[in-house]
């Protein structure tokens, strides 16, 4: 991999992980990237090198000015991909986000912006996100992780947080994308699964996977 499209994932991944906010374990930043801690470490001496990141010890890296608009130029190609996949290709929507993140490596400003014009500037990627501007601004409206919410209140799915294939495959397959409307229905003890209906339907979803959907009361809206 070359070494602009490694420092480019890593920058992209960090902003993901973090949300744009918190502090990123090395060891959570290796296993996203799916590589060794010692290969995440040598490239994270990198980006600190080049001042894209900050590492403290034992907490994490954030990323500083420079990195973070680096990261979402990169999010606003991948974001503008996903959206022409799913709405001109048809590509299953669980399969979006990872066609799109290959995609998001071979483009240039000309032809993503050329993109934005063809899409007429659309906001919102498939995934529900906020699409950056074209020169890296960006605005995230607030939504709640699904295991914060109390039962028995209806919500409405607003974004997927770190939308790989097996999450959106798993979600797909139940009906849980963007725009569905559910309600908490029950909480097992000891941390144990929420139970949630969907048009009648009760589907079962363990505590990661509620952490990852984002929602809001539909009162809300």
């Amino acid at each position: 991999m070359p070494e602009s499209e490694s420092r480019e994932m890593y920058l992209k991944s960090i902003y993901e992980i973090a949300d744009g906010e918190e502090p990123v374990a090395v060891s959570l930043l290796a296993k996203r990237m799916g590589v060794s801690p010692v290969s995440a470490t040598e490239m994270v001496k990198r980006l600190e090198a080049g001042q894209l990141i900050i590492h403290t010890p034992y907490k994490g890296v954030i990323l500083t000015k420079t990195g973070q608009h680096r990261a979402l130029i990169v999010i606003r190609r991948q974001r503008l991909w996903g959206r022409f996949l799913a709405d001109h290709l048809e590509i299953p929507w669980s399969q979006v986000y990872d066609v799109s993140c290959r995609l998001e490596h071979a483009t240039d400003a000309v032809v993503t912006e050329a993109l934005a014009v063809f899409l007429n500037h659309p906001q919102i990627c498939p995934h529900g996100h906020p699409i950056p501007d074209a020169k890296g601004n960006i605005e995230i409206p607030p939504a709640y992780p699904l295991n914060e919410i109390d039962c028995e209140v209806d919500v409405k799915i607003i974004r997927i947080d770190q939308p790989e294939l097996i999450l959106c495959e798993y979600l797909e397959e139940r009906g849980m994308l963007p725009g569905t409307t559910l309600r908490i229905v029950d909480e097992a003890p000891y941390n144990g699964p929420f139970t949630v209906e969907i048009d009648g339907e009760e589907i079962a979803l363990g505590r990661e996977i509620s952490s990852r959907i984002l929602v809001n009361p539909v009162e809300n809206q």
